[in-house]
Formats: C-alpha cells, structure tokens, sequence
C-alpha cells in the first residue's frame, strides 16, 4: 500500500492521513511528490497515473486501486483496519468523531486562506496582524476552539475522543497553524495542541517537514525566504 503525498511542510490535507496511519501502526509506502503548480508540471504529471481528482493524497493499493480524499481514505483505513482504532467505539462517539472531521473537511475557510499551513515558518507577528484585522478568521478559530474544547471536556484527553484517531489526525494541521502563526487560543487547547505535536505520527511529519528545506513562493504568501537556514 502506497500514500502519494506533497510537501510535507505546506500539504495540510496530505498531512492528515500520514498522521493517522503511523500514528496507529498502519504500514505504507510513502510517495513524495514535490508541489509545483504550473501548467504539464511533473507534479501533475505524476499525480495523473494515480487519480483523475488530480490532487493529493491518494491512498493506492497494491493493485493499483486508488483512494482519494481524506474522508475517504480514513475510511478505508478504518474498514481495512478494524482493530487499529481510527474511529472510536462508541456509536455516539464515532458519530461526533466523524462529524468533526466533516466540519473540519468542509469549512473554516478563513482560517485556511489567511493561514495557509506552513511548518517551518515564524509567521507569529502575521498571526496578531491577521487575528487584528479578520473577523472571519476570528469567528473560525473560536469555532475550532469550541469543538476541541468539548471533545477534550468529553473525553478527558488525552486526545480528542481519548486515544489518537482520526479526529486528531485532522485538526493536526490546524494545530501547526496554530504555533506558526501564535494564534490565541484557552489554555487547554494550547496543551492539546502540544500534546498533538509531540504524538507519534504528528512529531514524525513535524520533523521531516523541518527537514525538507524546500522553498516553493506558491506556498509562501508572507515569505520571500525560509525562516531557517
């Protein structure tokens, strides 16, 4: 089984399913492919033999059957993995697990655009500049704040529904929006947030993504260079 990925340090919805299946012992292998998004670029060019959605990630078989989209490929995983725990056991839980991660999937789109994830960077004084002048990201942090606040009240942590799982897996890149851009948030969600980056999994992504030292200006609308040399 092989997972096609971008860049570790700016693919956010690649980011949530690599977490997820290391951080619970699911094996793959990975496949990076380098974000360039010109026209015929080798990027597209690769992505096309895997998916026609013509984006990343993409789950792929040992025989070539592909998965695309993050639901769908937590799903799978869930399906084909049974014991690994991606989704809580609990009816109710596993109900309230899936419906923070189709709120995350499908909105906080303020958060996304102003705060477009990025590892690597120091991007703190943007952050108050951002949360100063944005009432829409404003409104969409509070709203993160307030599910993950309630999840950890539920469960009483150490993760959203107790254990590591899917949930986790995808506010993970928000959490690494939260420290690049020092956004505000209550204490208990500051330490969920570290808690997250230190998970299995999420410290392995982080690290790697530390690693790359890839500068791509697409990516990059509040940096002319890396923070690190």
């Amino acid at each position: 089984m092989k997972l096609v990925i971008g860049n570790k340090n700016y693919s956010s919805w690649s980011m949530r399913p690599w977490v997820l299946a290391k951080g619970l012992g699911i094996g793959f292998e990975e496949v990076m492919l380098r974000f360039d998004f010109s026209e015929g670029s080798p990027f597209y060019q690769a992505l096309a033999a895997h998916t026609p959605a013509g984006k990343v990630p993409v789950l792929i078989e040992d025989d070539g059957f592909a998965v695309w989209d993050t639901l769908a490929i937590a799903e799978y995983l869930a399906e084909r993995h049974p014991e690994a725990g991606v989704w809580p056991r609990d009816a109710r839980l596993r109900a309230r697990a899936r419906s923070l991660c189709a709120e995350m999937h499908s909105g906080f789109g303020q958060l996304r655009t102003h705060c477009p994830m990025n590892i690597e960077a120091d991007l703190r004084a943007k952050g108050a500049e951002l949360m100063a002048a944005e009432a829409g990201l404003r409104k969409d942090l509070a709203r993160v704040c307030e599910l993950l606040e309630n999840a950890l009240s539920a469960s009483g942590g150490p993760f959203l529904f107790g254990d590591f799982g899917a949930a986790d897996a995808f506010y993970a890149p928000v959490a690494m929006r939260i420290r690049t851009y020092g956004l505000p948030v209550p204490a208990a969600v500051g330490a969920y947030v570290d808690r997250l980056a230190a998970a299995p999994g999420v410290r392995d992504w982080i690290t790697q993504a530390l690693a790359e030292h890839d500068f791509i200006a697409d990516d990059e609308p509040y940096r002319t260079a890396p923070s690190q040399a």
